[in-house]
Formats: structure tokens, sequence, C-alpha cells
């Protein structure tokens, strides 16, 4: 360390410690993402099932995994038309290599294209919070929409498409998820109305 790092009290320990996160630790010989060695999780889980690990921190069931599965199926592209796809088009037609592309891609994502899920989750979370406070699901998602719609305008997220009256890859996942919550009980966001 030199006088100038000593004079900011700057140490290597402090500079590495910056940088840690529980998501991984690596050392020499050794990569272990959230406790577990890659070796370990190389051939046994799913890519999937990875996400979920560094998201969550913890390994999914089979069924967590397979519903996740789902959702990144029906985000595959479909069609020219997605901002995303036609930005990474017009990005190679301009001769900028893959990784540019992707990237160009990538930026595209927000609140209007490719945010909606993030956003759907957060509201899904809200009406479940207010439900928990109220005891009412009804009362808990007019005020929960009327919140979302004072803060965003009228477009509630989540699947849809300007294409589509009914956009298909909702009506499959909605499906999936009525089955996961039969077959195992629902969690907070996965109740339907009985009859």
């Amino acid at each position: 360390m030199d006088e100038s790092e000593r004079a900011r009290g700057l140490s290597l320990e402090a500079v590495t410690d910056w940088w840690e996160t529980a998501i991984t630790n690596i050392a020499p010989g050794s990569i272990r993402i959230r406790g577990y060695a890659i070796e370990d999780l190389i051939g046994t889980i799913s890519f999937p099932a990875m996400i979920w690990l560094m998201l969550r921190g913890e390994l999914p069931n089979k069924h967590q995994a397979d519903l996740l599965s789902a959702v990144l199926v029906a985000g595959v592209d479909h069609g020219p038309q997605a901002p995303s796809i036609a930005i990474a088009r017009m990005a190679m037609s301009c001769g900028i290599g893959l990784n540019g592309a992707m990237a160009s891609a990538v930026n595209a994502l927000g609140d209007v294209h490719g945010g909606a899920g993030q956003q759907c989750m957060a509201l899904l979370a809200d009406i479940a919070k207010r439900e928990t406070s109220t005891g009412n699901l009804e009362q808990a998602v007019a005020a929960g929409l009327d919140a979302f719609r004072a803060s965003h305008g009228r477009f509630i997220p989540g699947f849809g498409h300007r294409f589509h009256a009914v956009d298909p890859r909702a009506t499959r996942l909605s499906e999936l998820i009525r089955q996961a919550a039969s077959a195992r009980g629902s969690g907070p966001c996965t109740r339907t109305r009985p009859g």
C-alpha cells in the first residue's frame, strides 16, 4: 500500500470487502454460488433452477423450477416487431458485432417493453399486503389497482401485446399457475375465486 492509499485509509481488505456479495464466493480452485459448489450444481440443476438460486438464495423445488422455466419460454422472441428485437436487428445491419447488438437490445428493456413482469410482481405484492391488512381481497385489488394507476397511468403490467386481444402466453401461464396452486396449495398471488 503506497502513502496515498494509507492516507485515505484504504486497505486491500477494505477494497475487497466492497466487492463482496452474498451470491458468489470465488477463491483459487473454488467457485461457490449461494454456498453451493459450482461443480455440485453443474449437471444436477436446470438453468431456470440456477436463476432461481441466484435470485432467491435457495434451490427451487421441481414445481417452482418448472413454472420459472415456463415463464422464460414465454419470453422468447416472438417476432421482429418487438422493440428489443428490432433494435438488435438494426444494430447487426449496421455492422455492430453480436455483443453490441445484444447490449442495444437489452438497453431497450424498461417500464414499457420487457419490464412489465417486475412491475406486475410489485403490484401483486402490494395487493397481497393490502389484503393482509384489510382481510378483504376485492377491496385490496381495487385499492392496489387505483394506487398503481395513480402512480403509473392506466396500463396494468403483465403479459399483454398490442397484436393480441388475448395474449396466448398469459392464458397458458395462468393455466399452469392455477394447476400448481390447485395441486400444491396457493401462494398469496395465485388464489382464484371459487366457482
